[in-house]
C-alpha cells in the first residue's frame, strides 16, 4: 500500500519529471525509492512528481500503473501523469477505430491487456471488432476516459515538461496535440530557443539523459533496459536519477509516501494521510 500525506502548504519548489515508465511498475517502485533517498540529503521543501506519459504498453504492470496513478491524481496535485502517444493510442483504439487497436496491439497493447487480465483469446487474437469491443469493455470506460483527459504539457518555472517535444518556432497555446505526442526530429534536432527548457521522453537516449541547449531527453527506455530516470529540478539547478545499478526497495512502498511527507511542510500534525492501493 502506498501512502500519501495530504498537500503541503506553500509553493512547489522542487520537481522530479520521471520518463517513459511503460508498465514497469517494478522500476517504478525503485526509482521512487531513489527519490526518497534524494530527498533526504537535500534541505526540505514542497515537491512535485510530474510523470512524462507513456507509463502503459511494453511492460507487464500498465494495469497496475493506471490504478495507481489515478488514485494519486485525485488525492494531491503534487502528483501530475502527462498523456503520451500511448495513452493516445489506447485510448482512440478501444473507442472503436479499428487501425489504430491493430497498430497498437502490435507495439505493446497485447501486453497492457494481459495486464487487465483480458482473455488470451482477445488480446492475442485478430484485430477485429468484436475483439475490440471485448477488450474496452474489459478496461472500461472509467479508465478511458481518465487516460483521454491528461493534460498534454506542465510547467514549473522556465521548465516546460511534455511527452514528446514541441514544434519549433510555435507558441506553446498554438502546439497541436500530435506534436506534443509524437514529434520527433524536426524537434530533436533543433538548437532554437523554445523560451523553456522542455524536459521530454519518447525518444530513447541510448547513453542516458540527453542535455541540449533548449531541452532535456530522459526517456532512457526503462522497459527493455531496465534503467529508468528522473530528473530533478529546484532554482534552476538539474540532476539526474536513475535505477541503474539496482536499489533497495522500501518496504510497503512506502517511499512515495515519505517524499511527499518528509518534504515539505504538512498541514497540522501530519496524520491525515492519503492511502493508495498499488493495485
Amino acid at each position: 500500500m502506498m501512502r500519501f500525506r495530504r498537500n503541503a502548504t506553500g509553493s512547489i519548489r522542487r520537481t522530479y519529471a520521471v520518463g517513459d515508465i511503460h508498465g514497469r511498475f517494478d522500476l517504478f517502485r525503485q526509482l521512487m525509492a531513489i527519490v526518497e533517498r534524494d530527498q533526504a540529503a537535500l534541505a526540505p521543501a514542497v515537491t512535485q512528481i510530474v510523470l512524462l506519459g507513456d507509463i502503459i504498453d511494453r511492460g507487464p504492470d500498465s494495469a497496475r500503473m493506471v490504478k495507481g496513478c489515478m488514485r494519486l491524481t485525485a488525492s494531491t496535485e503534487r502528483f501530475v501523469v502527462l498523456k503520451g502517444n500511448h495513452e493516445d493510442m489506447m485510448v482512440r483504439a478501444l473507442r472503436g477505430d479499428l487501425t489504430i487497436y491493430r497498430f497498437w496491439l502490435a507495439h505493446g497493447g497485447r501486453e497492457t491487456l494481459q495486464s487487465w487480465d483480458v482473455d488470451p483469446a482477445v488480446s492475442h487474437g485478430p484485430p477485429i471488432l468484436k475483439n475490440l469491443q471485448a477488450a474496452a469493455e474489459a478496461v472500461g470506460d472509467e479508465v478511458l476516459d481518465w487516460l483521454d483527459n491528461l493534460p498534454l504539457h506542465h510547467t514549473h518555472g522556465r521548465h516546460l515538461f511534455v511527452h514528446a517535444g514541441i514544434r519549433p518556432g510555435v507558441a506553446l497555446r498554438k502546439q497541436r496535440p500530435n506534436d506534443l505526442m509524437w514529434i520527433t526530429d524536426e524537434f530533436l534536432n533543433s538548437d532554437a530557443p523554445h523560451g523553456f527548457t522542455v524536459v521530454h521522453g519518447h525518444s530513447i537516449g541510448e547513453d542516458g539523459v540527453v542535455v541540449r541547449s533548449n531541452r532535456i531527453g530522459i526517456d532512457t527506455g526503462a522497459y527493455r533496459t531496465g534503467r529508468l530516470t528522473a530528473l530533478g529540478i529546484e532554482n534552476g539547478r538539474t540532476w539526474a536519477l536513475d535505477t541503474l545499478p539496482p536499489a533497495k526497495i522500501a518496504s510497503d512502498d512506502e517511499a512515495m509516501a515519505r517524499t511527499f511527507h518528509n518534504h515539505g511542510p504538512v498541514q497540522g500534525d501530519g496524520s491525515t494521510g492519503l492511502r493508495v492501493g498499488d493495485a
